[in-house]
């Protein structure tokens, strides 16, 4: 086990075993060090032109939700969504197709036209075997720059016949447009997308740090290795390869550890591998949880980006606008 005293271990070479003892001392280490500099408002310290990669806009009384929808949202309008982002400090948005509208992108169009291309782009759900060309060019014009492939809101569960079929499907209607498929599904399916991506010829973004299984904290375990998740060893592969990348979001939904200690030990492997390909995202309006206050995982990003100069860039603004065609100065 790692003590505080030895050297960091070398991530690239093997899955060490990571102490939620050192993660901590070092993170109060560098609160310490950073004290005069987190006296500014987070607002105030997130890099120029951050982007949100992962947000929702909800109106059912404009847009109705769709028949099948597994739960009733509540409304979250693009005035609400821009208050919250510009508190945040982000001048950029994501808007992401939630499960509750299926198919029908014509909530996430309409705010995607009142934003406009130079601070918005968008990430639709459609069913390939009848959406028309004319119609993913037309959106693309308005900033829609990847599909949506969501297995996990929904509870459905794919063998890998029907996962690569779907994907092969949706990367027929991205590639040609240089757009991302996304994949929200659990860590343990990863290992199925692994052996596919090489068929597809496109990138992937993988939703919600993979959406692991994480055991319910304790307060008694001292070490924490995320090579022992299902999964977790082939989306670090997918990452080392360089077509894929993985949002650090929504950690609500994942953890049970109050200090997302687990979370934390994931997106060190993430960025020790893939730097230029970690997305940070707010998960906005945070569906089916409420009172969700998301300031202190954004201050855990940017310390976890701290020991590198323009690691916060990356995560925050360029590895975004990368992956979804930004052209940005």
């Amino acid at each position: 086990m790692l003590t505080a005293a030895q050297p960091k271990a070398n991530l690239l070479h093997g899955p060490p075993l990571i102490s939620f003892n050192v993660l901590a001392t070092r993170l109060e280490q560098r609160r310490s060090i950073h004290a005069s500099s987190t006296s500014v408002s987070l607002k105030h310290r997130l890099p120029p032109k951050s982007w949100d990669s992962h947000m929702h806009v909800v109106e059912p009384g404009r847009f109705p939700v769709s028949p099948t929808a597994v739960y009733k949202p509540t409304p979250h309008s693009l005035p609400e969504a821009l208050a919250f982002e510009s508190e945040l400090g982000v001048e950029n948005l994501v808007f992401v197709q939630p499960s509750i509208y299926g198919t029908d992108n014509s909530c996430l169009l309409d705010a995607l036209r009142k934003l406009g291309p130079s601070r918005g782009r968008g990430v639709v759900v459609v069913d390939p075997a009848t959406v028309k060309p004319e119609t993913l060019n037309e959106w693309h014009k308005l900033g829609v720059r990847g599909l949506r492939i969501n297995l996990q809101s929904v509870g459905k569960v794919m063998d890998k016949n029907e996962l690569e079929e779907t994907l092969l499907q949706h990367a027929e209607l991205a590639r040609p447009r240089g757009w991302i498929i996304e994949i929200y599904l659990p860590l343990k399916m990863i290992s199925m997308v692994e052996s596919i991506l090489p068929r597809l010829g496109v990138r992937i973004c993988i939703d919600h740090f993979g959406c692991p299984e994480l055991a319910t904290w304790d307060g008694d375990a001292s070490a924490f290795n995320p090579y022992n998740l299902p999964g977790f060893s082939s989306l670090i592969s997918l990452l080392r390869a360089g077509r894929t990348y993985v949002k650090v979001s929504a950690p609500y939904r994942l953890s049970k550890d109050h200090q997302m200690r687990d979370l934390q030990a994931m997106a060190r492997e993430f960025l020790s591998v893939a730097p230029n390909r970690v997305i940070y995202a707010t998960d906005w309006p945070h569906t089916r949880f409420s009172r969700v206050d998301i300031s202190p995982f954004t201050e855990c990003c940017l310390e976890l980006c701290a020991t590198k100069p323009g690691l916060a860039e990356r995560l925050f603004r360029r590895n975004t606008e990368e992956m979804l065609g930004v052209v940005s100065d």
